[in-house]
C-alpha cells in the first residue's frame, strides 16, 4: 500500500526529531535563553521584503526575503529584519533588514531601483537588481535571472523566480505580468496611463499567494500587488498604492502616479531543537 506524504500526518516540515520551540517575527534584537545541555540549534532564518518603488509615472516591485537554514552553535540573542518601508516620495524602495541566528544568516530583499524590480536575498542584502549568493553557496543571479535568490525585473519582465524571488518590472502599456513565483516572492510592477489598467500581481509563494494587482481607467489604478511572505499572503494593491509583501519577507508592491508603495513584510526567525 502506497502512502502520500502530502496527506500523512507523519510528515512535517520540522527537521527530523526535532520540534519548533521558539519564534520570533517581531523586527528587532532579542534575547534567547536556550535549555542547559543544548550546544546547537537548527534555525530557520529570513529576511525582510523589499519595498516597492513609488513614481511620478510607474514603478518596480521589492524583492524577497533571504531564507537560510541550518545548524549553529546556541548565542543568546536573535536579530529579525524589519521588512522596507514603502512611501510616495518618487525615489527607489527601502532594503529589507537582514536576520541573523548564529552563524545563520538571511540577507533583506533589495529595495526596488528606479529601472528595475529589487532582487531577492541571499546571505547578504543586495543592491539593485543583481542577487547576492546564497547561505548554501549557491550563486547571485542578474536582472531577470532565476536563482537560488531571483534578479529584479527590467522592461515589463516578472523577474527571476526562485526561494527568494525578485520583484516585477513597471510597463508603460495598460497591463503588466505578474511577478514570478518562488518559495518567498517579490512584489509586483505598475503601469503608466490614463487608459484601464491593471497592475502586475505579488508572486505567487509555494504556501500562500501574492496580491493582485490594482484594476480600473484612470491615473489612479495599476498599481502592484504585495509578494507572497513566507508565513501568510502578499496584499492586494489599491488604486495608485501598491500591496505590502506578506509576512516572512515578501516583496512590497509597486505604486503608479505618485501613490505610496508597498512594504516588504518583516523577517522571521524559527528555532528547532
Amino acid at each position: 500500500m502506497s502512502v502520500s506524504i502530502y496527506n500523512n500526518s507523519s510528515f512535517t516540515d520540522s527537521p527530523y526529531g526535532l520540534q519548533l520551540r521558539q519564534t520570533f517575527a517581531t523586527p528587532g534584537t532579542f534575547s534567547v535563553t536556550i535549555p542547559a545541555g543544548i550546544n546547537r540549534v537548527y534555525a530557520v532564518v529570513i529576511g525582510g521584503g523589499g519595498a516597492g518603488a513609488s513614481s511620478t509615472t510607474s514603478a518596480n516591485g521589492g524583492g524577497a526575503g533571504g531564507y537560510s537554514a541550518g545548524w549553529t552553535y546556541v548565542t543568546t540573542s536573535v536579530t529579525v529584519g524589519a521588512g522596507g518601508t514603502g512611501t510616495s516620495a518618487a525615489t527607489a524602495g527601502a532594503n529589507g533588514g537582514a536576520s541573523i541566528y548564529g552563524m545563520i544568516t538571511a540577507g533583506g530583499g533589495s529595495g526596488a531601483a528606479t529601472n528595475a524590480g529589487g532582487a531577492g536575498a541571499g546571505a547578504t542584502t543586495p543592491t539593485g537588481s543583481t542577487s547576492t549568493i546564497s547561505y548554501t553557496g549557491a550563486p547571485a543571479a542578474a536582472t531577470n535571472a532565476v536563482g537560488y535568490a531571483g534578479g529584479g525585473g527590467t522592461s515589463g519582465g516578472s523577474g527571476g523566480a526562485g526561494v527568494s524571488g525578485g520583484g516585477g518590472a513597471n510597463n508603460g502599456g495598460t497591463s503588466t505580468v505578474a511577478a514570478a513565483r518562488g518559495l518567498i516572492t517579490g512584489g509586483g510592477g505598475s503601469v503608466n496611463t490614463t487608459l484601464a489598467a491593471s497592475g502586475g500581481a505579488g508572486g505567487q509563494g509555494d504556501f500562500y499567494n501574492g496580491g493582485a494587482g490594482s484594476s480600473g481607467t484612470g491615473i489612479l489604478f495599476g498599481a502592484g500587488g504585495g509578494g507572497a511572505g513566507y508565513t501568510s499572503n502578499g496584499s492586494a494593491a489599491s488604486g495608485n498604492n501598491g500591496g505590502n509583501g506578506g509576512s516572512g519577507g515578501g516583496g512590497g508592491g509597486a505604486a503608479c502616479n505618485s501613490g505610496t508603495a508597498g512594504s516588504g513584510g518583516n523577517g522571521v526567525v524559527y528555532l528547532y531543537y
